[in-house]
């Protein structure tokens, strides 16, 4: 349920109805857009049919969340949410490029890569420090080695990083040394690993499972948010299909419908989607057309010696090349790459 304020409601307005939820038992988080303040309420909404909540100093109407998604729905926040990251706005007008090695390997080569992606123009660093492999006899990544890799690079460069978690023991870990936790797509609907990242502030990058429905991928964001973190963002990294040519099919589709139905930053993972390099540049460029808030990009500056998907990997100068039409694709849409 959503209880919309009125433009003059005071301080003391709204602490009166977050008391009396309390009360109640329920859950409210508070959305302040550019001209109202929305509160939304989470819980038994049975407990609100007898709570003339209108009569309250302050509100303007109270009306029912009909998505199965509350605090992720455009019904709960009309503007999209913007995320910072240590200065690196995610959502927007401009385009947040991340970009990087698929699994980090060795520091020099990390700190490379992360050079080259930054004078090309990316804005966040990317690189798995823990791999979920389908074979477990591949390379499963260097571990807490390699966040402190990412770490160095980040210093060096001042890029934020984005990294993925695997475990919930690691949390304090990826807490210090990561600016973005990103979780994957094996993992999107391991919820205690979701409710856990919920927990903190700290922005997650969530990956749409092999095969889930935009219901159960806006579903997952919203046990992040129900535990109180609002710095989420989705990102569209391709689903499995009956097509082999390619290892997944991008939904470029699910870029508007995520827009329409959800306020949260939509990213798009090409190199996933498509397990191919040559395929990266245009689906890169149909996503920014669609709409997307960002990219996530694999680099690699030498693809055929990578430990992890070097055959997804893009070299710094097709990356650069890359970036220079993506600006004329931004521009041509109205956003900022």
């Amino acid at each position: 349920m959503i209880i919309v304020l009125k433009p003059e409601a005071t301080e003391r307005d709204v602490d009166h109805i977050l008391d009396r939820l309390r009360e109640l038992g329920l859950k409210s988080h508070i959305s302040q857009g550019a001209e109202r303040t929305i509160i939304g309420v989470i819980g038994d909404d049975r407990i609100l049919q007898n709570q003339p909540l209108t009569a309250f100093p302050g509100v303007e109407s109270v009306t029912p969340i009909l998505a199965p998604w509350k605090l992720v729905s455009r019904e709960f926040r009309k503007d999209d949410t913007v995320i910072e990251v240590n200065g690196v706005k995610v959502g927007g007008k401009k385009v947040a490029i991340m970009a990087g090695p698929c699994a980090v390997e060795k520091l020099e080569l990390t700190v490379g890569i992360a050079h080259e992606v930054k004078g090309a123009g990316a804005s966040i660093l990317r690189g798995g420090a823990y791999k979920p492999r389908t074979s477990p006899y591949s390379f499963q990544g260097v571990g807490r080695e390699g966040l402190d890799y990412l770490l160095e690079a980040k210093k060096q460069t001042g890029l934020p990083v984005v990294s993925e978690i695997l475990d919930t023991r690691d949390i304090e870990l990826f807490l210090e040394k990561a600016d973005i936790i990103q979780i994957g797509a094996r993992n999107m609907q391991n919820f205690e690993l979701l409710k856990e990242v919920g927990a903190y502030d700290k922005p997650v990058l969530l990956k749409r499972g092999l095969s889930a429905t935009i219901k159960e991928f806006l579903l997952s964001a919203e046990y992040i948010m129900s535990r109180g973190n609002r710095n989420v963002m989705l990102c569209e990294r391709g689903i499995r299909t009956f097509e082999t040519q390619y290892r997944n099919t991008l939904d470029l589709a699910a870029i508007p419908t995520l827009k329409e139905l959800s306020h949260l930053p939509v990213i798009v993972d090409p190199s996933h989607a498509t397990g191919r390099w040559n395929l990266v540049a245009p689906m890169s460029k149909a996503a920014i057309a669609a709409g997307a808030d960002g990219l996530l990009i694999e680099v690699h500056s030498n693809p055929e010696c990578a430990l992890c998907d070097g055959e997804e990997s893009i070299k710094p100068a097709k990356f650069k090349e890359l970036m220079r039409d993506l600006r004329k694709i931004g521009e041509a849409v109205g956003r900022e790459i």
